[in-house]
This record gives C-alpha cells, sequence and structure tokens, in this order.
C-alpha cells in the first residue's frame, strides 16, 4: 500500500519541479545580454576570403589584410539604420587612430555603398565589397553592424553584436584594443 501514495507523491511533485525548472530558465535568459552572442571564431584565425574593394572592383583583398596589426572588422549596410547611428561614432575613432577595416554586408549596390561612405564620412582603412554575404557569413554574422576585434596575428578575439558607442567603446572594446595595442607595439609592431 506504501507504494501508490509514493507514486502519487511523484506526480505531483512533477510539475512543481518543471515550474521550478522553466522559471530558472527563463529568468536567466531575462538578465542576458542579447549583444553578447558567443563566436565561434573567437580564438582562431579569421576565415580564407577574397573580396574585391569597395571603391576598385579590380583591387582584391585576402584575410591577409587582417594580419599584421590589432584592429576592428566592423560589418555595416547602407539598408542598416542602426550603422547609420554607429557611424559617426567609427568617424571619431579613426580620427582617434583606432585601426579599423569595413566589411559592406549584402548591399545590392556599390555606387550606394560608396556614396554613403562620401556622404557620412569614411571611417575604414580599407572597405571590402562583400555583395551576396559569404564572407560574414563565414564570420558567423546574423546581421548588421557587428564588430570583430582581430589581434596582429589574424585571429579574432572578441565579437560584438550591435553598435559601436561610447558606452560599448570605453567599456567593452577600448581596454581589449589598447591591450592588443600594447602588446604589438612591445613586438616592435608600428601604430
Amino acid at each position: 500500500m506504501a507504494q501508490p501514495n509514493r507514486f502519487k507523491w511523484l506526480v505531483l511533485a512533477l510539475p512543481l519541479l518543471a515550474f521550478l525548472w522553466l522559471t530558472i530558465f527563463l529568468l536567466r535568459g531575462l538578465f542576458s545580454d542579447p549583444t553578447e552572442l558567443s563566436s565561434a571564431l573567437v580564438g582562431k584565425p579569421v576565415p580564407q576570403f577574397e573580396l574585391p574593394d569597395i571603391y576598385d572592383p579590380s583591387t582584391t583583398y585576402t584575410e591577409a589584410v587582417l594580419h599584421g596589426r590589432p584592429m576592428l572588422l566592423n560589418v555595416w549596410a547602407t539598408w542598416c539604420p542602426t550603422c547609420r547611428a554607429e557611424h559617426a561614432y567609427l568617424n571619431k575613432l579613426a580620427q582617434q587612430g583606432v585601426y579599423i577595416v569595413g566589411l559592406n554586408y549584402k548591399d545590392d549596390s556599390r555606387a550606394k555603398a560608396v556614396d554613403w561612405l562620401n556622404t557620412l564620412g569614411d571611417p575604414y582603412r580599407l572597405n571590402l565589397f562583400d555583395e551576396r554575404g559569404a564572407v560574414a557569413i563565414d564570420f558567423g554574422v546574423y546581421g548588421a553592424p557587428e564588430t570583430f576585434l582581430i589581434n596582429a596575428n589574424g585571429e579574432v578575439m572578441y565579437r560584438h553584436v550591435g553598435d559601436v558607442n561610447e558606452r560599448v567603446w570605453s567599456t567593452i572594446l577600448e581596454p581589449q584594443y589598447r591591450a592588443l595595442m600594447a602588446d604589438f607595439e612591445r613586438a616592435g609592431g608600428q601604430p
């Protein structure tokens, strides 16, 4: 007779345990930062690619352009309103000497992208044109803007989803960028 009572207790406890588990799961998601999406590339070399320059389609670049010094790789597009919002801040960073490479993502018109840069300013040391978005997909990009911090060895050190603004720069990206630059300069690299 004792077994049916024990079974009855278990049947009553299961919904309560499921409710507690679901509550913990949902609360964890509620307090997580959606801009901190992990990247399988962190700590690994940038993917191989060959892409044309945004200004001159006869000039192509490979992943080698993302080697040799610390930098930010900023994924942007003219159709992206958040990219437009972050663009003035990227111009400010470039004026301060931050090395930024642009990856134009899925713009249907090279002319439109060039016009955007001519109108809003060009913070990029060079700009890659990824018309189909294949290279961005290799980086694991979900959408624009996304920014990758890359070390001098061409390894992805950090991925930021969303706009780069003063708060993101000063609290997240700048400390890491400055540390990479200090290591680079100690090793004899020129800023």
